[in-house]
């Protein structure tokens, strides 16, 4: 089929990828001119395992293109998908919807021709009915559209894993002409087995902000219980070990540390409190806060405790900081927790330098300030406590020997509790992890 998708961010950009990687004829539309040439020689201007080498396969196939008209994007196909962001309103806990209503407002009148519109963005239920009268004053006289709403559960760091071979496939939508178009467009992955789920489009758009309030629900009451842990004399990996072998329960998403962060999860539930507020509901949604209030005071415990094992006296102490994205496989630095305790802890007087494999230009930009090194071993040197802070394989794998011979003194915190306590306090380590 032909197809455009309008924004090629994160989403964008996989989304329309992986859809030429399905077959299909791609237009990818962007306002951004920088990113649309980059996108067009084949280059991701973000890291994503696999869509590098995917993008530009397809782009060379000829299936892939992209361009900054929206009339060319009108005139190219008539399936639309909107995959433009929501990001969380500034001076507000909303989300900002000045992106899709842009993206929707400037397809809408160019729509000569009978279209099936997309929406993939995560938006406040309600918007996709909105929308639709948006769409419908601004489309020509005459013309005629169907607007659905599928979100996306993009993992970062398997995102096109996730898009090609989906767990599951939700499309708001009251329309047999939506569900036909996009059983053909997701032929590949229905053959596959995913189910696709047809859903009203306020339970769709619902669905991805539950889905996303259930996983931070589930780290923060897990961090929670870090905290009991550490008050306790408890271990809250062994306690994650043993509730996680409860079925109803499992292990996934039950390991403590330093909390969640990224474009999604912080800036997605703080928008569906404000959103049940706004429906007169938010008590149904109340519990979110302490989620959120949860999750940020694991920041502020790594940064207690480097008080702690500074002896209280941070001015001037060597600080190396391993990670600034807020996950690994990602060089994606929004509501980061690594850089967030970065920057507290050099707010403080500390000399900070951090080091991530992927995520140094992202974090640089985001947190000019803060010092940053090319590599581990000019982090590290004469450093006098060591922070892990996101959990690339490479500092998990690190040697505590070896390490030891390039700092000025063995201290660390495993704020993700991703290291061996016992190898590392053996290497003559001070070793400090979360709830532990």
């Amino acid at each position: 089929m032909k197809m455009t998708v309008i924004g090629t961010g994160y989403l964008g950009a996989t989304h329309a990828a992986c859809m030429a990687e399905l077959g299909h004829e791609v237009l990818g539309v962007d306002l951004d001119a920088a990113k649309v040439a980059s996108l067009a020689e084949g280059i991701v201007p973000f890291y994503e395992p696999g869509l590098q080498e995917l993008l530009r396969k397809q782009v060379d196939s000829g299936l892939l293109s992209f361009t900054t008209s929206f009339a060319d994007a009108a005139a190219f196909a008539d399936l639309h998908f909107v995959c433009v962001g929501t990001p969380q309103k500034h001076g507000s806990m909303a989300a900002d919807l000045t992106y899709v209503d842009g993206a929707f407002e400037a397809l809408a009148p160019l729509l000569t021709r009978a279209a099936v519109l997309v929406g993939k963005s995560t938006v406040p239920v309600g918007t996709a009915s909105r929308l639709t009268q948006r769409v419908a004053g601004l489309a020509p006289a005459g013309s005629t559209f169907d607007l659905a709403w599928s979100p996306e559960f993009l993992r970062e760091g398997f995102a096109v894993e996730d898009t090609l071979h989906p767990d599951r496939i939700v499309v708001g939508t009251t329309s047999p002409v939506v569900e036909a178009v996009l059983r053909e467009v997701y032929a590949e992955p229905l053959a596959e087995g995913t189910p696709m789920l047809i859903t009203s489009l306020p339970t769709a758009e619902l669905v991805k902000v539950a889905a996303n309030s259930f996983l931070a629900t589930k780290i923060s009451f897990i961090n929670a219980m870090a905290e009991v842990c550490e008050a306790a004399g408890a271990d809250v990996t062994q306690l994650a070990e043993a509730i996680g072998h409860d079925a109803r329960i499992g292990h996934r998403f039950l390991g403590a540390g330093l909390g969640f962060g990224g474009g999604c999860l912080p800036k997605d539930i703080r928008a569906f409190m404000a959103r049940a507020g706004e429906l007169g509901v938010d008590q149904a949604v109340g519990f979110l806060r302490e989620v959120d209030s949860v999750n940020m005071r694991r920041r502020t415990r790594v940064v207690e405790l480097t008080h702690e094992l500074l002896d209280d006296r941070l001015i001037g102490r060597r600080i190396a900081v391993l990670g600034a994205a807020f996950k690994p496989n990602s060089d994606d630095v929004r509501d980061s927790p690594a850089l967030n305790v970065a920057g507290q802890l050099q707010l403080q007087g500390g000399q900070v330098t951090v080091y991530d494999p992927k995520a140094l230009e992202p974090a640089k930009a985001a947190f000019p300030t803060l010092g940053y090194a090319d590599d581990l071993a000019s982090t590290v040197a004469g450093a006098e406590i060591v922070l892990l802070l996101t959990e690339w394989p490479e500092f998990v794998a690190l040697d505590p020997d070896l390490l030891a011979a390039m700092v000025a003194a063995p201290v660390i915190i495993d704020a993700r509790n991703a290291l061996d306590p016992a190898r590392w306090r053996a290497a003559g380590w001070t070793y400090r992890s979360m709830g532990r």
